[in-house]
């Protein structure tokens, strides 16, 4: 079993390198203004807005000396960032709002053609997803935010689901574990038509509505009319909502006479969510369960090297023994395991599946992972927005811990022993790559 303490040591050091490819669903609870303090609305009131003003050009000069000073390569992937900024600061100087100018400084960032990259405003869902992730370690980044927090933290009302625009509208891509979605029948592949009558936003269709019910009304079928659901939103802790969702998730499904566990791991960003999961598996709930499923699809990164140590062979089992009663544990996971990922399995859960496949874990299952595999920080910039960057390049296994004849993953990614195609569009809620894992970990315990 892990040492706790040295796995937060290389937690520490490593940094977080977590971005999601697709924003988690809810109303976020945006800035009230830039620098000022602002009293906490409750939870049924509407979220102060940030005024809409011309946007600061400071911001585009920021974010441009934060890559030039801070981007991990010096040569900036092949492409001239001095002339980057002059290409994008006509266009920048013309925006009309913080959107606005957000867009024209991404479009710039993705010259860059490198993950992890990317700025984030208080009006998107990202914002306070990758600072509810960064939030608990990093007191400089409370110091400067908190005070542009209405409620002092990152939280929003949501519904608890992700999606995807597609050509033919924004569908359904998953649904977090015991959430309003879930509870109210929304499925995955709904695609998403309007709230309480009013076109969908990701953001605002939601906002000052928690614990009211709302009305959604989503298209489950192509070429048919749409169906009503009605939902209650609640309040989401950006720090603590994707544990809270991982610990939902855990199930021991039964076939064929043979208990097989899963869970699904929405974030890997943080030592909290392995704990977690050693307990699940060693004393927990899946204790129990002759093979398991570790789903990392969707969410965020954030895993370490380290974590793979869980499923060892030189295993240690202690039984004790009273009066009375008798306990035993495992100090490591020796059973069959099957890995889930997808096309939003990033960062350091792109890691751990090339370490399953290098080291004949288990077998991976599902889509090719998109090879987002960098180091990334948050700066916060002067309005209050966010910059997430690149920071560290990553290569496995080069010589003496060096990228010499190491794997870089970054723009390659991983693709599965198991590959299970899968079309989002109008999918009522089916999971063909959950359940071919689930028969894979069947078929590794039957005689």
């Amino acid at each position: 079993m892990l040492n706790r303490f040295f796995r937060r040591r290389w937690l520490l050091g490593w940094g977080l390198a977590i971005l999601a490819g697709v924003a988690l669903l809810g109303t976020l609870t945006p800035l009230s203004g830039l620098g000022q303090m602002a009293s906490p609305p409750s939870p049924t009131q509407s979220p102060v807005q940030s005024p809409t003003a011309l946007a600061d050009q400071n911001l585009f000069d920021q974010v441009w000396q934060t890559v030039n000073d801070s981007f991990f390569d010096p040569n900036f992937n092949g492409i001239d960032w001095a002339a980057m900024r002059q290409k994008y600061q006509s266009e920048a100087a013309q925006a009309q709002s913080q959107g606005e100018l957000a867009r024209v400084i991404n479009q710039m960032l993705a010259e860059l053609k490198t993950s992890h990259t990317r700025l984030f405003t208080p009006d998107e869902l990202g914002y306070y997803q990758i600072l509810g992730i960064f939030w608990p370690r990093n007191s400089d980044l409370q110091q400067q935010l908190k005070p542009m927090l209405p409620s002092g933290k990152p939280e929003y009302s949501g519904i608890g689901i992700f999606t995807e625009l597609r050509p033919e509208g924004t569908f359904i891509s998953a649904i977090l574990d015991d959430s309003p979605a879930a509870a109210a029948g929304l499925k995955v592949g709904d695609r998403l038509i309007d709230v309480d009558g009013r076109p969908f936003q990701p953001v605002q269709s939601f906002a000052g509505k928690v614990g009211r019910p709302v009305s959604v009304a989503v298209q489950r079928f192509a070429n048919s009319s749409s169906q009503q659901f009605t939902v209650t939103p609640r309040l989401y802790d950006g720090t603590t909502m994707f544990l809270d969702a991982m610990k939902a998730s855990v199930e021991v499904v039964e076939q064929a006479g043979h208990k097989l566990g899963y869970v699904h791991l929405w974030s890997y960003a943080g030592d909290q969510f392995q704990s977690q999961l050693e307990t699940e598996l060693l004393v927990g709930g899946l204790k129990e369960a002759e093979s398991f499923v570790l789903d990392l699809r969707e969410g965020w990164g954030g895993a370490l090297p380290i974590y793979l140590n869980l499923y060892s062979p030189r295993n240690i089992q202690l039984t004790g023994i009273g009066r009375n009663r008798q306990s035993s544990f495992s100090s490591a996971w020796n059973k069959p395991v099957v890995m889930l990922v997808n096309q939003n399995s990033r960062s350091g859960k792109e890691i751990l599946a090339y370490g399953f496949q290098k080291h004949n874990i288990g077998p991976v299952v599902g889509s090719k992972t998109p090879g987002a595999v960098v180091q990334g920080t948050l700066f916060p910039m002067r309005d209050g927005s966010v910059l997430y960057l690149a920071v560290g390049d990553v290569y496995l296994d080069g010589a003496a811990g060096t990228a010499q004849a190491g794997v870089r993953l970054e723009g390659v990614g991983v693709t599965p022993d198991v590959e299970v195609p899968f079309r989002l569009e109008y999918a009522q809620g089916a999971d063909p790559q959950k359940a071919k894992a689930l028969s894979l970990a069947l078929a590794a315990v039957q005689p």
